[in-house]
């Protein structure tokens, strides 16, 4: 889709419908629920409480994908990764890196922008303990593989953060029209896998590197297994 006002429209599009989407009842329960009662830091505070769309350049040549938002991070702001703490470590390594305009991500209207990178997640709803269901990821993929097919003209790497993203990640790169191998590559911080497109690739795609990194939950950096240095090295790598 060559043309910047066609592309913009089917992204403006895009983000409609996953916005609007009620398919799984539990994740609509839960988020509609969190929303409601909200956490007392939030109090005076409208949650989002919808779906959580992608967000980042429409044009971009990385995609960092990861779980699902955080029910008083992404689903009260309604922007991924904005206003938790995972999402402060994410968009602090994308400053480092080049890719973000300011190292902080608080709300929709901070005047955070990306450079070259979209960022999105397997799953669209905060799920209850923050663990969505199989089914839950596969009602989902949808999204996913609408995102793929935007991206594709200009999409070099996937940053893939965890490894249930990983699970969903490939397949969709698969469905895509990727050559993904035969067993799937195992998920590790590091893991780096090079897929071709196949006959069934969009037009104008090219080939693709997916780098896996642990996911920038508290449980990883927090305890150090995840440390900045670690993800700007990933982030680095795709630049």
């Amino acid at each position: 889709m060559s043309d910047p006002a066609e592309h913009a429209a089917a992204f403006a599009a895009l983000e409609a419908q996953v916005t609007g989407c009620r398919a799984c009842p539990r994740l609509v329960a839960w988020r509609e629920q969190v929303a409601r009662t909200r956490r007392a830091a939030f109090a005076d505070q409208t949650y989002w409480g919808r779906p959580v769309p992608g967000f980042g350049d429409e044009r971009a040549h990385v995609l960092v994908l990861g779980l699902a938002p955080a029910a008083h991070g992404a689903n009260r702001t309604g922007r991924v990764f904005t206003g938790d703490r995972s999402g402060d470590f994410l968009f602090a390594a994308l400053h480092r890196t080049g890719f973000a305009n300011q190292p902080t991500s608080v709300s929709r209207d901070d005047g955070l922008a990306l450079d070259g990178v979209w960022v999105s997640a397997s799953v669209r709803c905060a799920p209850p303990a923050n663990t969505p269901t199989p089914a839950e990821r596969d009602a989902c993929a949808g999204w996913l593989d609408r995102e793929l097919a935007l991206l594709a003209p200009t999409l070099r790497a996937v940053v893939v953060l965890g490894g249930f993203g990983w699970q969903a990640g490939l397949p969709a790169l698969a469905r895509a029209g990727w050559q993904v191998p035969s067993p799937r590559p195992a998920f590790g911080h590091g893991a780096r896998v090079r897929l071709s497109p196949g006959p069934d690739a969009p037009a104008h795609a090219h080939d693709l590197d997916v780098v896996g990194s642990y996911h920038v939950s508290q449980q990883n950096t927090f305890t150090g297994r995840l440390t900045p240095q670690m993800l700007d090295e990933v982030l680095a790598s795709v630049r």
